[in-house]
């Protein structure tokens, strides 16, 4: 896959270009048409996988909240880390957050769990695998795009400072290694799920990464959606 084809943000496309023309990068693409035409339904739709990095410029990042796979029931997926559209049943991960998000700040609980208010105030959302087969979770984790995110992440560590990272359960506190934790702020916590047994909750991450921000001459998130 050529940089030109990939319908990406054009300061991440220069940031990755590196990504693009690396073989695996074409295999994901090769697998993806694989799947297709198989008859996979894949979530998200194509002109979304890239949702994150278009929503969330490279110089605007201060932020990340690292996901795992995107969420595959019909009509959930936008993209997005957790996020889904409004109008879609908040995911009980998503409103473990919230009301994390409510007992650290004591910003109200949203009706609806669209997260893209936070994506352009420079919160990346992102999943260390973009795309999932429909009602398949992890489906797409060995066709190469953890090597890809893994880059971004590498790349955000190596050419900015002061981004806030939080890694949520163990896949992402692994991706602690990628990152320069002189340079940045690292935030670990058990996973948002209810599978934890609520070992999430008191982690007051979001006063935290604002604390942080704030510290370094950079804009606090408004974690409050409306």
């Amino acid at each position: 896959m050529e940089a030109k084809s990939v319908q990406i943000e054009d300061s991440w496309k220069s940031l990755l270009k590196d990504e693009f023309q690396k073989p695996y990068f074409a295999d994901i693409k090769a697998q993806l048409k694989a799947y297709q035409a198989q008859g996979k339904r894949i979530y998200p739709p194509g002109k979304m996988i890239f949702n994150a990095f278009n929503t969330t410029p490279v110089d605007q990042v201060q932020v990340v909240i690292l996901g795992q796979d995107p969420y595959h029931n019909p009509g959930e997926a936008m993209g997005l880390s957790f996020s889904v559209p409004r109008g879609v049943r908040i995911p009980p991960s998503l409103r473990n957050i919230f009301k994390e998000i409510k007992e650290d700040i004591g910003a109200d609980i949203p009706s609806h769990g669209d997260l893209t208010s936070w994506a352009t105030q420079g919160v990346l959302l992102l999943n260390a695998i973009l795309t999932v087969n429909h009602k398949e979770a992890g489906s797409h984790r060995k066709i190469g795009w953890q090597q890809f995110t893994g880059a971004v992440i590498q790349q955000l560590s190596s050419h900015h400072d002061h981004i806030v990272f939080m890694l949520w359960g163990n896949f992402a506190k692994a991706k602690a290694a990628l990152i320069n934790d002189e340079r940045h702020l690292i935030l670990s916590a058990a996973h948002p799920s209810p599978l934890a047994r609520g070992a999430f909750f008191g982690n007051r991450h979001f006063s935290q990464a604002n604390a942080y921000l704030e510290s370094h001459g950079r804009s606090p998130i408004d974690w409050q959606l409306k």
